[in-house]
């Protein structure tokens, strides 16, 4: 893959908008990283900031072995110290928003937030399970408000696990057990990072690196699993859906509403009253034609997932969608929100709206969210965009294209569509596995990064592995960077896919992208690739699927998280652009040498997409010889049916346990 210079995205709709905003001297996040390079010192993990003795800067020739802070510690601890925290601040950001959908549904059970309903009952009743709640003879209340106690006690619990960790293979539960690293309550295990890390306390590199994977595996298999399965719960298990994406979803004679950030309550209740006859005819009057609502960034992914609502992209595209002149208000909540977006809208008529209080803004007006009274907010919040819309004025660079895509890839519409209501299972795709139809599966996920040509390696990876007969997986910006390129349809993905991949996905009728939502929804991943090792065929634990996860262009603390989450539940994992501990060899030869010795997955930091490529080839390669599988020989499938002959299959599963 090629890297143009002064080329900042592939996405030519906001490679256009750069260049208008370059002509009338607006900068946005591509420009200040090219004028504000990062610190050498604090990119690789050498500075300790920690206590006010430094920041000590640990650099020199005989950094790696001798350099130590004021204090005494090491660049190794240094490095691990800062990891850590990352780790933990990424868990804290998803779990404090699986903590609020908790209370929503505790609220929606008992009435106390009349706006919300519980719309997927038997998804509640599956989670009500897994959790252990009896539910014969409960109200459809009563399940939901014994559903969201049992959720909010698993943040504050002290001993035990968090509950979410049964549903992982029961290998894999036993490696967490014997390395001490099983989450207890997920506040807990977010303080006890913090409190490692205060000066003077955890000093061990190895012991630091292990209470990583610990806070991690708090996010995965606790609150990004309880958050998603919350929101399913309340506003509907996802089904595919079709939309379009690109910054030219925005409509020039509507009132454009920009929904931005990650907490998908407020959001679904402007698009429940946004189509309202009296709010429709209030845009009217302002001279619209109507309301036009548009995602960004995560929550994005959730309306469009349940609803259709166009996405204008992901974390890099906030800028540009006010840049376009179009867009009457920007609704924010939190996480991945640029405080730049307030000073980029004072040159335009944009409004930009905070609404919760963890996340205000200089330059934006305040409009605080109550579950209490949602639906009336979101009307509020409406009705100031629609009177924004008469400032509107011919500044803006005008943009109008975009591409369809198929969203809306649930962990049970992937169960559903492989066999229906009643015969729903996995059996499909681990057969295509087994027999090299399918060579392996990659969820390609994460940010993107103004360091990184926007969409480039999202793009390029997730177009080459399609080409060998890779099922891909994506969430988050990554998601919205397939999106918007058009590869979400199974017209245009298809054509570009091998031809087994090809072969089973025109069966199922579902492109070889599947946008699964939004960043949280990785653990849709883990509920995923624990069905296919339950269904027999791929080994007894994650560890064994010919799988790898990618985040090419991450730059978040939450990423970094999901990444150790993976790799602690088995999954080899690379991460695009450097390494934040590149400093310290010792620390790079835990989070690959040690923990792939103990946990089966490892954690690479590799900033060439063409390495990526390969690196991700010959692991799944290796994953298929060690479970005995047909060797993957692109353009032959070795087998005249997807589905393998119960024979076959038995004979290939005595043949793996016998060695």
């Amino acid at each position: 893959m090629e890297d143009i210079k002064n080329i900042k995205s592939v996405d030519k709709v906001a490679e256009e908008i750069l260049e208008w905003g370059h002509a009338h001297g607006i900068k946005s996040a591509f420009d200040r990283a090219d004028s504000l390079k990062p610190c050498p010192i604090g990119h690789t993990g050498a500075c300790c900031k920690i206590c006010f003795m430094g920041p000590c800067r640990l650099v020199g020739p005989d950094a790696e072995e001798t350099a130590a802070g004021v204090c005494g510690a090491t660049l190794p601890v240094v490095s691990s110290r800062n990891f850590l925290r990352m780790c933990a601040a990424g868990t804290a950001a998803h779990s404090d928003h699986a903590r609020d959908m908790a209370f929503t549904l505790l609220e929606a059970s008992t009435g106390e937030a009349p706006d919300f309903q519980i719309k997927d009952v038997k998804k509640l009743k599956r989670v009500a399970g897994i959790l252990d709640i009896p539910i014969e003879g409960k109200t459809t209340g009563q399940i939901g408000k014994e559903v969201a106690e049992k959720i909010i006690e698993n943040f504050g619990r002290q001993k035990g696990e968090v509950s979410y960790v049964k549903r992982a293979p029961k290998k894999r539960q036993e490696i967490w057990k014997k390395w001490g690293v099983t989450p207890r309550g997920i506040d807990r295990e977010v303080c006890e990072a913090m409190h490692r890390t205060h000066m003077g306390v955890d000093q061990d590199p190895e012991n630091l690196m292990m209470a990583a994977v610990k806070v991690s595996l708090a996010d995965g298999w606790g609150g990004s699993m309880f958050s998603t399965d919350i929101t399913d719960i309340l506003f509907g298990t996802p089904e595919p859906v079709h939309s379009t994406a690109s910054i030219g979803v925005m409509k020039g004679d509507e009132v454009n509403v920009v929904l931005h950030g990650h907490e998908p309550t407020l959001a679904e209740m402007i698009v429940d009253v946004s189509s309202e006859p009296e709010l429709v005819a209030y845009a009217k009057g302002k001279g619209a034609n109507g309301i036009n609502l548009v995602g960004m960034c995560c929550t994005a992914n959730e309306v469009l997932m349940r609803h259709g609502i166009p996405t204008a992209g992901g974390f890099l595209n906030q800028e540009l969608s006010i840049m376009t002149g179009l867009a009457e208000a920007m609704i924010v909540d939190v996480q991945c929100i640029m405080p730049a977006v307030a000073q980029v809208a004072k040159k335009f008529h944009t409004k930009v709206i905070t609404t919760s209080l963890k996340g205000k803004m200089i330059d934006a007006i305040h409009i605080q969210y109550d579950e209490h009274r949602a639906k009336e907010v979101a009307r509020e919040i409406l009705r100031l965009a629609c009177d924004n819309y008469p400032n509107r004025t011919t500044e803006g660079s005008r943009v109008s294209s975009f591409k369809p895509l198929i969203a809306g890839f649930s962990h049970e519409y992937i169960e559903y569509m492989q066999g229906g209501s009643f015969r729903g299972s996995f059996r499909p795709l681990n057969d295509a596995i087994m027999a090299g139809r399918i060579r392996g599966v990659v969820g390609v996920v994460g940010c993107n990064n103004p360091r990184i040509m926007q969409d480039s390696f999202h793009n390029y990876l997730a177009t080459e592995f399609i080409k060998n007969d890779i099922l891909v997986v994506s969430t988050g910006c990554g998601a919205a960077s397939c999106a918007k390129a058009g590869y979400m349809t199974p017209e245009t993905a298809l054509e570009m896919a091998g031809p087994g991949l090809r072969e089973v996905c025109e069966a199922i009728g579902v492109p070889p992208i599947l946008h699964l939502g939004a960043c949280v929804d990785n653990s849709r991943i883990l509920t995923i690739a624990t069905q296919m090792v339950e269904e027999g065929g791929l080994g007894d634990d994650i560890s064994d699927l010919p799988a790898v996860g990618i985040a090419p262009e991450w730059m978040s603390e939450k990423a970094l998280a999901i990444g150790v989450y993976f790799v602690a539940s088995g999954m080899y994992v690379i991460f695009g652009s450097e390494s934040p501990v590149e400093a310290s060899s010792v620390v790079k030869k835990i989070k690959t040498e040690l923990w792939e010795k103990r946990f089966g997955g490892k954690l690479e930091f590799i900033n060439d997409p063409k390495e990526i490529f390969e690196k991700t080839l010959a692991a799944i390669d290796k994953k298929r010889d060690a479970l005995k599988l047909k060797k993957y020989e692109q353009g032959k499938f070795g087998a005249e049916r997807v589905l393998m002959t119960m024979e076959d299959r038995r004979k290939l599963e005595k043949e793996q346990a016998a060695s």
